[in-house]
């Protein structure tokens, strides 16, 4: 009944949170559109008033303008109730989160209790034994002598067994153990020490431990695996403790002797994030462990006497001499259309309150890079919708890029614009936020879902007060997220923000390991560490899928010094760097990006041909302008050629400022491109320009949309039709002066 209480609770507050916010969000709405209609009936008052530089139009654009206002907030009002009834749902979800995990348990609890009492009883019980001599014959024909097991036997002369069972089992089934193990060590040089022990906690069945390697056919293990299940499920939901009862009563009358094999280990010591065990000397690197506590963790180190791990949860619930257990597979993270939309966090559990995800595919974390046959080269451009980005350093599908910068300088802003430029262009996108205040990723969260890109995108979460290993695996696990797409013939786009705590995650998980550091006492592997996360971004060829993943990676600099040990790493290892100077954006050019060291090494090719018609010379006149600047600020006295060269440099570089979560389609850019290289802004001043452009976009989307077509297929621009976009100018300027 407690968890029914909690389930109608839950949906009460729901209800109530929304309802609240519709009328919030209803009675704001109400204000802006009267507001809106008033000044719809003052329009015809209005007479055309000059504004700097331009008239307006007619008032008929006026009243066609407040429509579009009208339509805009409508639907403003409407995403503003969506997403305040999601947030209720979350935060409903996390008030209520603790209280249904807690029934969760007792639920669980109490079904193992009932588990106990009905196979103690009969007919149950006596069935149960009956088959112990069954599972004794099945465990052995399993058994073998691992690498484990014969390298301890090198340095030991004695293996120990230890055959377990709830109930005391009989004197044949004892030797029959004992013989086969000892036959079966001595063709190896070895002796055997057999333990018989009786444990009630195993309900029922027997257990044989031989060395590290466990063969289980009890029933507790039954209950330990059918509760795992359970718990990834959030079973209270969904099924009734008196459903799971009737089913374990089922499999109680059916019983079939049904064999486990994993391995056991022995925690040594945890500190600190990370813990030493002995024992699993079959274990592999990168391989997931399950401690006693339900904590799990991932190898990292292993030496000849003990095996080091990090630890994803919390470490405090670890106790030194507890049970470590293989789990028997490297770590690997859900996959899956499911996954977009969702917050997730460094192993793929949600993290937003939206319920479980609803995926069986998995992926490893680790995975080989594409071979060199297997790709192709980067010929398509991942459009931006920025301009100094497609314009200047223009990147393609495959590609990766380099974001770099100081503290505060819109790093994270550009790729953030990226992501939300790829909405209807089939692209998935994939943000990795590493060290970051958890606040800073639920507003990056809302601005996407606000602009309609969170339906075609996965955040993975590790944030600043996780622990360093969840931050070192985040971006892994993000990248096999988005490998499952790419290997199924779709285009991917994947932001690591940032890099730099990366690094510093990883230094302080080699430090603890008590690996030897090298330069600012990084780990000698850190340049490894970055190239074989990089290198699986690619366009693959046709044979393949033909998908790509393009990487934007962002690394933080100190005071600008991009020559500093982490930022030279991942410069040598990317296609191009995106250099965002601080004094630029201190001056107020957004996005800040320094012409002189941003480069893409893909050039030309990650542009579409009207694009590089249209910016060819674009990188020359700024570096020209921002050469010849140097000289005026001291007061030099400068020729008729050269004052032209600065003022179109000015127009310039005021065109490519640009708003964030404002990206432009190609059309528009080389539009504004082709109007400010012609000259057809020298006479507008620098406080119109931003005004100029959106005059220009909306004249020819009115009044020339043949032209706006041609310049929608992104194909170079002939003479005649560049006549005709002349022509077109020339109008447009005369209409609006």
């Amino acid at each position: 009944m407690e968890i029914q209480y909690v389930i109608i609770n839950f949906l009460l507050v729901v209800a109530i949170v929304v309802i609240a916010g519709r009328k919030t969000i209803k009675s704001i709405f109400t204000k802006r559109l009267n507001r809106i209609n008033d000044e719809f009936k003052e329009i015809e008052q209005i007479e055309k008033t000059e504004l700097p530089e331009f008239k307006n139009f007619e008032p008929e654009a006026k009243t066609e303008q407040l429509s579009d206002d009208i339509k805009k907030a409508e639907l403003e009002a409407q995403s503003k109730i969506k997403r305040i009834e999601a947030a209720a749902k979350r935060e409903c979800y996390e008030i209520h989160k603790e209280s249904v995990e807690k029934a969760g348990v007792e639920i669980l609890e109490t079904i193992k209790k009932n588990v106990c009492e009905l196979f103690s009883q009969e007919p149950y019980l006596s069935a149960l034994r009956a088959h112990e001599a069954e599972m004794i014959d099945n465990i052995l024909k399993e058994v073998k002598l691992t690498p484990g097991d014969l390298t301890y036997l090198k340095h030991h002369d004695v293996l120990y067994v230890t055959l377990s069972s709830a109930h005391k089992l009989s004197e044949e089934i004892v030797k029959k153990v004992d013989s086969f193990t000892t036959e079966m060590l001595n063709e190896v040089n070895g002796k055997t020490s057999l333990w018989v022990l009786e444990d009630p906690s195993l309900i029922g069945g027997v257990k044989l431990r031989i060395g590290d390697t466990v063969y289980d056919c009890t029933v507790s293990e039954d209950f330990y695996r059918y509760e795992k299940s359970l718990r990834r499920v959030h079973i209270p939901f969904e099924i009734g403790e008196d459903e799971i009862l009737k089913e374990f009563t089922h499999k109680a009358e059916t019983f079939k002797p049904k064999i486990h094999i994993y391995q056991l280990g022995r925690v040594m010591t945890v500190s600190d994030g990370i813990c030493w065990m002995d024992g699993l000397a079959d274990i592999m690197y990168g391989e997931v462990i399950e401690f006693d506590c339900g904590e799990r963790g991932m190898v990292l180190d292993i030496q000849h006497n003990r095996i080091g791990c990090v630890v994803f949860g919390e470490y405090e619930n670890i106790e030194s001499g507890s049970r470590v257990r293989r789990i028997g597979r490297i770590a690997t993270v859900p996959v899956g259309d499911e996954l977009l939309g969702r917050v997730v966090d460094s192993v793929g559990n949600p993290i937003d309150g939206e319920g479980y995800i609803n995926t069986d595919e998995r992926r490893p974390i680790e995975f080989k890079a594409p071979a060199i046959l297997d790709r192709e080269s980067v010929s398509e451009p991942l459009h931006t919708g920025i301009k100094a980005v497609d314009a200047l350093v223009p990147i393609g599908k495959g590609q990766r890029e380099l974001i770099i910068g100081d503290r505060q300088t819109g790093k994270s802003a550009v790729a953030i614009d990226a992501i939300i430029n790829q909405k209807g262009k089939d692209t998935i996108c994939i943000y990795v936020a590493i060290g970051q205040k958890e606040s800073t990723i639920s507003e990056i969260r809302e601005t996407l879902e606000k602009y309609d890109a969170l339906k075609y995108t996965v955040i993975v979460a590790a944030s600043a007060s996780g622990s360093a290993a969840t931050q070192y695996i985040a971006p892994f696990s993000a990248t096999a997220m988005g490998e499952y797409f790419m290997y199924n013939g779709k285009d991917v786009l994947i932001v690591y923000d940032d890099l730099s705590k990366h690094a510093v995650a990883y230094r302080e998980l080699s430090l603890l390991l008590h690996r030897p550091s090298g330069r600012e006492a990084y780990p000698g592997d850190i340049f490894y560490l970055h190239s074989r996360l990089l290198e699986r971004s690619a366009k693959l060829s046709e044979k393949m899928g033909g998908g790509s993943m393009t990487a934007l990676p962002i690394i933080e600099t100190q005071a600008g010094d991009i020559s500093a040990y982490i930022p030279t790493n991942v410069i040598s290892i990317t296609d191009g760097q995106i250099f965002l100077d601080g004094e630029l954006y201190n001056e107020g050019q957004r996005p800040a990006i320094n012409v002189g060291l941003s480069v893409s090494r893909v050039g030309g090719s990650a542009q579409t041909k009207l694009m590089k018609q249209v910016s060819a010379n674009l990188r020359t006149k700024l570096a020209q302008y921002r050469e010849l600047i140097g000289f005026v600020q001291f007061g030099a006295e400068v020729d008729a050629e050269t004052a032209k060269t600065i003022e179109t440099g000015k127009r310039l570089t005021e065109g490519l400022k640009q708003a964030r979560y404002k990206p432009l389609d190609d059309k528009y850019q080389a539009l504004l491109l082709l109007a400010i290289s012609e000259g057809y802004s020298d006479d507008v001043s620098i406080e119109s320009m931003a005004m100029f452009e959106e005059e220009l976009y909306k004249f020819f989307d009115a009044q020339h949309s043949d032209i706006m077509s041609i310049l929608e297929k992104g194909d170079k621009l002939s003479k005649e039709t560049l006549d005709e976009i002349k022509k077109a100018m020339i109008e447009f300027k005369k209409k609006v002066k």
